[in-house]
């Protein structure tokens, strides 16, 4: 099988072949993923800024 007979067998299974959801339903989607990918980076910053503290503090007794 060459590579140009599986990218047509792939695109043609992608179009007739796969069940899509709505672009409505897919915007709302990624705007949720969206909103989570920024509190999960929030989250980590602020674990990080508490370790990097506690760090901090437990090196400078010593």
């Amino acid at each position: 099988m060459s590579v140009v007979n599986y990218i047509k067998d792939s695109w043609k299974e992608l179009r007739d072949n796969m069940t899509w959801i709505s672009w409505e339903e897919a915007q709302k989607s990624t705007v949720v993923v969206a909103v989570f990918t920024v509190l999960f980076a929030i989250a980590i910053f602020l674990a990080d800024k508490v370790f990097q503290t506690i760090l901090k503090n437990l090196f400078q007794l010593f």
